[in-house]
């Protein structure tokens, strides 16, 4: 893994509805506000997703930058959900295959905008949220 100067950063697709609801899922269980969020569309989402191979046109993968080190995929999305308060359990899906969690991860994220839907523009996160995004 590449590191990273920040740490406890969560670049997602910022016009994906699926990924901004997992941001704001996120954001409300995160009480001790350790996440910051940042749109592969904004400066420093492009930067960081190119930093980790991540096409910030056609992004297929959100990504965490957690103890220095950025994980994608699923490995992204469990070790996020792990570190939330009461949702610990969440480590237990680490024991099922990589390869088997990516490809149900890659078949949600190839699909996401026809299933979900599409913002035009970057959702805009409420007052408290948006101290926590960067750009």
């Amino acid at each position: 893994m590449t590191a990273w100067p920040d740490d406890d950063v969560i670049l997602y697709d910022g016009v994906c509805v699926f990924c901004s609801r997992w941001v704001r899922f996120v954001a409300t269980r995160d009480v001790n506000h350790r996440f910051r969020f940042t749109a592969i569309q904004s400066g420093y989402g492009t930067r960081l997703a190119q930093a980790f191979g991540i096409d910030p046109d056609d992004p297929d993968t959100n990504a965490v930058i957690h103890g220095g080190a950025a994980y994608l995929k699923s490995d992204a999305a469990l070790t996020v959900l792990s570190a939330l308060p009461g949702w610990g359990w969440a480590r237990v899906l680490f024991l099922v295959p990589k390869p088997l969690r990516d490809a149900v991860y890659s078949l949600i994220a190839r699909n996401r905008y026809r299933i979900f839907g599409k913002y035009q523009e970057c959702f805009v996160p409420d007052a408290d949220m948006r101290a926590r995004v960067m750009e």
